[in-house]
């Protein structure tokens, strides 16, 4: 459709298959290269995509993001959940232990959303790894259960808790935010207090560390991108068209650069806050 409207050409869909398949190839080396031996951090998170396979259905496209030793965002790998299934914390260590077979020993921090059974798949590949529950996504699903008009009003009384000096704080702002919202919204209420044990680990951590965990800009930016590619098809004849769609929107960003020098620029003081946090397992003698 776009070539039609932009150049008057016509395509047919066979032939952008044929032209789209010339880098399934690239594709599968990319997926299966050789990564870092440890990641300060790396965001997992997932996707859903519609693939007609009979009837249209809902499948995950999980998605590795690591931060390497160098401040580099390093994209680790996509993979396509199994037919009928939603997004599982069995299928995610299945995802892990490649990313373990693949090099990576070690990972300081692992940021991904509340999914049940998720901290125990990562705790199993990486039994070093501090699990850290994404805020933005909290931030989000509380959201998802409150009524507009309240956002704003919300958005103060969850900032508190996120933005604490120390766990203590955060709990007192907490029992603040269920005094006043807790009766209207118990669905929030039960969310934090649910997640909290995986919430709270960065409020220990270096403001320098908060910043990179915190950040939309880390993996947020990276799923719009998808999403944007992913809604204008509508849904996919195949997983393996899924996968080529969602694999060149990755290859299509920052293709300038100045996104990851603006990311890499915030990186010395992180790295400096990891290396006192985690002294030795990095894998580097002095900060540079």
């Amino acid at each position: 459709a776009h070539l039609a409207e932009v150049y008057g050409a016509s395509v047919s869909k066979e032939t952008i298959s044929a032209i789209t398949d010339s880098m399934l190839e690239a594709m599968r080396e990319w997926q299966h290269r050789p990564l870092d031996p440890v990641y300060p951090v790396v965001f997992i998170d997932a996707i859903r995509v519609k693939i007609r396979e009979g009837t249209v259905t809902n499948r995950p496209i999980y998605l590795a993001v690591g931060v390497t030793v160098e401040g580099k965002r390093d994209l680790l790998g996509l993979w396509a959940g199994e037919p009928g299934d939603g997004e599982g914390a069995k299928y995610w260590l299945r995802v892990l232990t490649e990313l373990r077979n693949r090099g990576v020993k070690d990972v300081l921090m692992a940021v991904c959303d509340g999914l049940k059974g998720l901290p125990e798949s990562i705790e199993a590949t990486w039994p070093a790894a501090t699990v850290q529950t994404c805020v933005i996504h909290l931030i989000r699903n509380s959201f998802r259960y409150a009524s507009r008009r309240d956002w704003d009003a919300l958005k103060r009384a969850l900032k508190p808790i996120y933005q604490a000096a120390s766990e203590t704080d955060a709990r007192e702002a907490f029992e603040d935010l269920t005094a006043e919202w807790g009766e209207r919204y118990p669905t929030i209420v039960r969310l934090w207090d649910a997640q909290w044990a995986t919430f709270t680990p960065f409020l220990a951590y270096d403001i320098e560390i908060r910043k990179l965990i915190c950040s939309t800009n880390a993996i947020e930016s990276i799923n719009a991108r998808i999403r944007r590619a992913v809604n204008a098809r509508g849904h996919f004849p195949t997983e393996q068209a899924a996968l080529k769609c969602v694999y060149m929107a990755l290859m299509a960003l920052d293709p300038k650069g100045t996104g990851q020098k603006r990311w890499s620029s915030r990186w010395k003081l992180a790295l400096q806050a990891f290396e006192m946090t985690f002294p030795g397992r990095l894998g580097i003698d002095t900060v540079q």
